[in-house]
């Protein structure tokens, strides 16, 4: 593995790491952990559905970067967590 892809897969598992604390999924997970015996069932389905969701994500990303930049796909991401940190400010009270 080279030093540039190792750089990728640990700014990736950085990323989606600190993204995923205590986010829905993360309290979904440990709700139903919480709620069974089977907790290495819960992990199994969990971890399962990120790499599926994940996969999704690298496929739809590959798709996409063949007709528009990365970096203006960076900057639309950007945008787009800002209008949905301002959407939900909005309407935190409602």
């Amino acid at each position: 593995m080279s030093s540039i892809e190792l750089k990728t897969l640990l700014s990736t598992f950085g990323a989606v790491f600190i993204a995923e604390l205590g986010d829905k999924t993360q309290l979904a997970t440990l709700s139903m952990s919480a709620g069974t015996t089977s907790k290495w069932m819960v992990f199994a389905g969990s971890a399962l559905a990120l790499c599926t969701t994940s996969a999704i994500a690298v496929l739809a990303g590959g798709l996409i970067a063949r007709f528009v930049p990365p970096h203006y796909l960076r900057r639309i991401a950007g945008g787009v967590f800002i209008l949905l940190g301002i959407l939900y400010i909005a309407t935190k009270g409602d």
